[in-house]
């Protein structure tokens, strides 16, 4: 435990240090961002989490009801509970959950009688610090540690002061330890995890108890004066001297009673009061968004910049502990064992490893090395690579995209673990189809390696979405062979990383579904949602060939015919057609809200399209467009974003996109060269060193590239590369209101791709 104690105060000392050059940007960030979101459209499905970047828990008010997905919505005007969340998706719920409700006058345990309203103007919503004046005039404040969060709760002079701690769904326990003036206890609430999960808690105040009790949820039976009490939605129910101020210090594992008391002590036994643990907060999260540092921003261009950042530096979640060795360690939501190591959960890669993950190369590429090694870890322990891991294993959404994490940190220097191992895993992935969803092995996989491509059928339905993005992961599975002289493997996945031609139709120029026998799935409409593509149809989907985007334009005749096409997608109407869907989901209705034709922001398939006009000769309409896009759709507000946020991916193309970069096939070195948003941004990397992005002459008019410089040399490429990134300097560009038609259109300013130009 010294050790760990001695490495918190260390880091502590190195965050002061950085903190006293960098301004409050935490006043910037409005953890509401994403907040008016209900089932029929999304602005961000978000919900204001106080959490310190990655912890293991975040802190929250709560609107909706136990075991509702839409846990804080911005149009609701009660909250009933103030609870410990992990939940990455309102589509997959949350585990792991209890909350404490302060209630005056009488003492009310429902969770809808006890509901109390609030105003917005009486909240405030930052990652380090939250606060609410409830109606009542109680007042609670949140502020977090990585596993753990101090509390204070100030009641009405005069008046009842009670403290209600709900168990949630499904099974808990509660003791209560008066003469130490804590709770102890678990939730075992979840969905995907082992048999015997559980999140142990204790929860110590500053006050004493004046009287206490038990209760459950089911029908609200109060147990007074009860101190211990297991079951279906047990809580426990504590009174306190009338008008009283409180203060509560949480903290929680996965492992033992024993591990959360540990927790407790160290990471806020050392701070006397709340506001000791604020400033503490505040450090950690001031010193991490200025490592991006923007100028020449407005007020409300830095609140949408830093709230961005901050959502994507959420997830993944720490699933680890630190022992009394200091030396980490961890319950598997895989095998159930405890291991010794990192382990990183909470995050589904179809979204993220677009953007998200490329982010952390850059800003923690330590994290990054230490999450690498985690995925091969949970794959011996439940025999899969994870998809999206909530805490275990799901297999949601499509793709195995886990390759693309190890082939991306990998040929960015990010080297922590055995490729042969990792190669092995991803081979066993693309060649069997798991117990968990759609992304657990592959559906389809023996089609796929005989006849190039997953056939469309009533059960394949994303079918042809699943083949390009298999093309994808075969395409990182071979750089990453090719990278580390693995033969066999290159092999095997260099002949399927270009499958994605065998679903290209000439006549229509799309990406097609076809049947068992090759033939085109009759009859076409490229505006039908579903069906053969996922949470899209053929406009959003046929752009899917990241590996290969000199291929796909080889495919469609050249750089006009491929460029004409990018431009359709913008002058197509924005009608919605629900095809296979046979309703209206709410990614349709996103997509037509912003009148950008068939453009739909608001969910991933797009999210690279702007930015291949690099690949074609016309960089200039990518900055144009990609202006337009960060002006329109992104904002600091309750509306701030054009869909799911999810697990930070939307908010990491903002947060690259507005440095003027991203990166459009992760598991290559580059980043593709968009507009950036501002004057200058300074990125200082993990070892000090500053990589200066300048934008001189920038302005909301001003979006196009005249010329550049990196480092005081002539720069015309349209991409860059993450060593130039990591290694420091200055990327200069000077920026004007009209487009520069002649500046990056020779073949080695274009990004990567595999093939080679054949027809222009």
């Amino acid at each position: 435990m010294k050790t760990r104690l001695l490495t918190c105060v260390s880091a502590l000392l190195w965050a002061n240090a950085l903190f006293a050059q960098n301004d409050n940007l935490v006043k910037y960030v409005n953890t509401r961002q994403g907040t008016n979101t209900k089932y029929e459209f999304s602005y961000g499905n978000t919900y204001p989490a106080t959490a310190l970047p990655f912890g293991m828990n975040t802190w929250t008010a709560q609107t909706g009801k136990n075991g509702d997905g839409w846990k804080y919505q911005y149009f609701e005007h009660t909250i009933r509970g103030f609870q410990q969340s992990h939940q990455c998706s309102s589509w997959v719920n949350d585990y792991a959950v209890f909350s404490l409700m302060p209630v005056t006058g009488d003492l009310v345990v429902n969770e809808d009688k006890r509901a109390t309203s609030f105003k917005h103007e009486n909240e405030t919503a930052q990652p380090s610090y939250y606060k609410v004046k409830l109606d009542n005039n109680i007042t609670t404040e949140m502020t977090p540690t990585e596993r753990g969060a101090h509390l204070r709760f100030t009641f009405p002079k005069g008046q009842g002061s009670y403290l209600i701690l709900d168990g949630y769904t499904k099974m808990s326990m509660v003791k209560i330890i008066p003469q130490e003036r804590k709770i102890i206890g678990w939730v075992n609430n979840c969905r995907w995890a082992p048999q015997g999960f559980k999140n142990y808690f204790v929860i110590t105040f500053d006050k004493p108890f004046a009287a206490y009790g038990t209760w459950e949820n089911k029908k609200d039976q109060l147990s007074p004066k009860n101190l211990i009490a297991e079951g279906d939605g047990i809580g426990a129910y504590l009174k306190f001297k009338d008008g009283e101020t409180v203060q509560a210090k949480v903290a929680s594992s996965y492992i033992s009673p024993e591990q959360a008391e540990l927790t407790l002590q160290t990471e806020l036994g050392n701070y006397k009061n709340f506001d000791e643990t604020r400033k503490a907060a505040d450090v950690v999260w001031n010193t991490l968004l200025g490592r991006m540092k923007i100028e020449g921003a407005t007020e409300d261009e830095k609140a949408t910049f830093y709230s961005c950042m901050y959502h994507a530096n959420l997830f993944s979640h720490q699933f680890f502990e630190y022992g009394k060795d200091g030396k980490p360690y961890y319950y598997s939501p895989y095998d159930g064992k405890t291991h010794d190591g990192f382990m990183y959960t909470d995050n589904g890669f179809w979204d993220t490893f677009r953007a998200q993950f490329p982010l952390n190369t850059i800003i923690h590429p330590k994290m990054q090395g230490q999450y690498v090694q985690a995925l091969l870890d949970a794959q011996q322990q439940c025999g899969w690579l994870p998809a999206w891991s909530f805490p275990a294993e799901t297999g949601g959404m499509l793709g195995n995209h886990a390759i693309s994490l190890l082939t991306d940190a990998w040929v960015k220097g990010i080297r922590t673990f055995d490729p042969k191992q990792a190669l092995a895993a991803y081979y066993h992935e693309a060649t069997n189809k798991g117990p968990w969803g759609s992304a657990n092995g592959r559906t389809g996989w023996k089609e796929y390696f005989a006849d190039g491509y997953v056939p469309y059928t009533p059960q394949t339905l994303g079918a042809t979405a699943w083949t390009l993005e298999f093309a994808y992961d075969d395409f990182c599975g071979y750089q990453l062979a090719k990278q580390t002289n693995n033969a066999y493997y290159e092999n095997v996945f260099g002949r399927q990383m270009y499958n994605y031609k065998n679903l290209y139709d000439p006549k229509t120029r799309f990406m097609r579904a076809k049947d068992a026998k090759g033939n085109w799935i009759e009859p076409f409409d490229p505006m039908d949602w579903g069906g053969p593509y996922t949470e899209g149809n053929a406009w959003h989907w046929t752009w899917s060939v990241f590996q290969d985007v000199q291929g796909l334009i080889n495919l469609m005749g050249g750089d006009k015919n491929f460029t004409d096409k990018i431009d359709s997608v913008f002058t197509e109407p924005g009608t919605i057609k629900v095809g296979g869907y046979g309703q209206v989901i709410h990614e349709m209705t996103e997509m037509a809200a912003f009148k950008m034709g068939q453009y739909a922001q608001g969910n991933e398939p797009i999210h690279h399209l702007l930015y291949m006009y690099n690949y074609a000769g016309q960089p200039w309409k990518a900055q144009k467009h990609l202006r337009e896009v960060m002006d329109k759709m992104y904002n600091a507000s309750e509306n701030g974003y054009p869909g799911d946020e999810d697990e930070g991916q939307m908010s990491s193309w903002y947060v690259l996109s507005a440095a003027g970069i991203y990166s459009v096939c992760p598991g290559t070195d580059e980043y593709v060269i968009g507009s950036p948003a501002f004057k200058k941004m300074t990125i200082t990397l993990e070892d000090g060193k500053k990589f200066v992005i300048e934008a001189n002459n920038n302005s909301k008019q001003n979006v196009y590239i005249q010329s550049a410089t990196l480092n005081g040399k002539p720069y015309t490429h349209n991409f860059i590369k993450h060593s130039d990134i990591v290694n420091g300097g200055i990327l200069h560009f000077e920026m004007g209101d009209k487009p520069n038609m002649n500046r990056g259109l020779a073949v080695e300013d274009k990004p990567f791709s595999l093939s080679k130009n054949i027809s222009n």
